[in-house]
């Protein structure tokens, strides 16, 4: 009884916006709902005339990918890091922890804006390095293709990413006793069976849903990709779902078309995560 007016109130405000997205889905909008007019309701005819058009299995396609690829990279070199500060000496873990703090402090816009220097194709750091070592890259855009754009997009979304799992995964090593560790060293245990056999286990649970946020923050990644794109590249060739959906509710003025979208980034959202929720649930019955 006591959670309950809490958990209406965060049940009405995740519930209205789905709801609402879910009607506007449904309806069609054109020139006289500008003028006033009520939306016609179409039902399901936006979703059959989305899904018809093979540009959108590519978004679908691209965005999974590009998930997939940067929470993967992003949980291997975050759990490195907090293996790195649990090792490593006093000096060393709090320079590096406030070095990872402040990489994640940095507001999107205002590290976005770096990177972008980073990486311009006239004045940027990276071309003027490579080029003085001898490569061909002197005024290469690396936006301009594809390929090279989720590269950088992916570098930019790793590096934003990383300090969320890495001080969450150290809090995790924290919790691990100290003695067992000992025992197993003292049994001949390398570092690496301490790690799969003792570790892992034990950090299973904070790896699992750390992994579930990274995959749900990674396929909706926004800014980034936004602000990539307003550099130059090609929109057609480099949306995700987040730019995707911004195309068509603010670019086409098609609302009705970015509510079904958004409809289809929630139903996919929780395709990808069931998995790890299906095990937390699990587990959580077995304790």
């Amino acid at each position: 009884m006591l959670l309950l007016p809490a958990s209406i109130i965060v049940l009405v405000a995740m519930a209205y916006p789905v709801i609402w997205q879910l009607i506007t889905s449904m309806q069609q909008f054109g020139l006289a709902q500008q003028f006033g007019a009520p939306p016609e309701w179409v039902w399901f005819e936006n979703y059959a005339t989305l899904f018809g058009n093979p540009t959108t299995w590519f978004v679908v396609l691209r965005s999974v990918l590009f998930c997939l690829a940067a929470a993967s990279v992003t949980m291997v070199i975050g759990i490195g890091l907090a293996l790195l500060m649990q090792a490593a000496s006093k000096g060393v873990r709090l320079t590096l922890q406030i070095a990872l703090l402040l990489a994640w402090a940095t507001p999107v816009v205002a590290a976005m804006t770096i990177w972008n220097w980073i990486f311009d194709w006239r004045r940027g750091l990276v071309n003027w390095l490579l080029t003085n070592l001898g490569l061909p890259f002197n005024g290469h855009n690396w936006l301009q293709e594809p390929l090279s754009f989720f590269a950088v997009a992916l570098i930019i979304v790793v590096w934003m990413s990383v300090p969320f799992v890495a001080f969450s995964v150290y809090a995790g090593l924290t919790q691990v006793p100290g003695e067992v560790l000992e025992a197993a060293q003292m049994d001949g245990a390398s570092p690496w069976q301490r790690l799969r056999l003792i570790i892992v286990p034990i950090i299973k649970p904070i790896l699992g849903i750390v992994m579930l946020l990274q995959i749900i923050w990674d396929l909706r990644v926004f800014t980034q990709i936004k602000l990539l794109q307003d550099r130059g590249s090609i929109a057609s060739k480099t949306d995700v779902l987040g730019t995707y959906i911004y195309q068509l509710g603010v670019g086409s003025s098609d609302f009705a078309m970015a509510s079904a979208m958004s409809i289809f980034v929630l139903l996919l959202t929780i395709a990808l995560s069931w998995a790890y929720v299906r095990n937390l649930i699990k587990e959580d019955d077995e304790s």
